[in-house]
């Protein structure tokens, strides 16, 4: 058994890790446009790399999906059940998406999923990480990086770990980043969304 205090302790702490906005921070910090401003006004890696470039973009990159990775590893050091671990590890990308420091607003999670995921299950995390980036270079849409990996989750969650726990956390984390890409997925179909490296004033 775990012990509920330290699980309620952990979730609420991954929450407001989850929900500080590293793309508003960095680039506050490096004097360049505030994320929400600009291009397509989200504060997730993507915007950040197309409106203020690369250093900024990866620096927002590394601290979305650190804060879900730090958050779903200290759950399985500190946890035994795994309905638990999942809570704590689905914490950081209910703040990222939800964040009290943006009204209760925020990115669309996709970074701060996969860090989460890479920290409960690193091998599954591994193999979303390459669909993204093989999506990605292949097409040069993040968006469509992004639901083809989480697309996939499902499925591979299936075939290696199919507890209920993990089904659910899965179905859960894809079906939430798919209606936060309701909008790509429109522009995608039209074939009117913007590609990876392409600049916005």
């Amino acid at each position: 058994m775990n012990d509920l205090g330290l699980v309620i302790a952990l979730t609420l702490y991954g929450y407001f890790l989850g929900a500080v906005p590293f793309g508003v921070v960095i680039s506050k910090a490096m004097g360049l446009p505030d994320p929400r401003t600009v291009g397509s006004k989200n504060v997730g890696f993507t915007n950040v790399l197309r409106v203020s470039g690369k250093k900024a973009g990866t620096l927002t990159l590394v601290g979305d999906m650190g804060k879900g990775w730090v958050m779903g590893f200290a759950a399985m050091q500190l946890l035994q059940d795994e309905w638990a671990v999942l809570v704590v590890a689905l914490a950081p990308f209910l703040g990222h998406l939800f964040s009290p420091f943006l009204g209760f607003q925020g990115g669309k999670g996709v970074a701060t999923a996969l860090g989460s995921v890479l920290g409960v299950a690193p091998l599954i995390g591994l193999v979303l990480l390459l669909a993204w980036i093989g999506a990605v270079a292949f097409w040069r849409y993040s968006s469509g990086g992004a639901l083809t990996a989480f697309g996939l989750f499902p499925i591979i969650a299936a075939l290696i770990r199919p507890t209920t726990a993990f089904m659910s956390f899965a179905v859960l984390v894809t079906g939430l980043i798919v209606i936060r890409h309701k909008g790509n997925i429109e522009r995608l179909w039209k074939g009117t969304e913007s590609k990876m490296g392409e600049r916005k004033n």
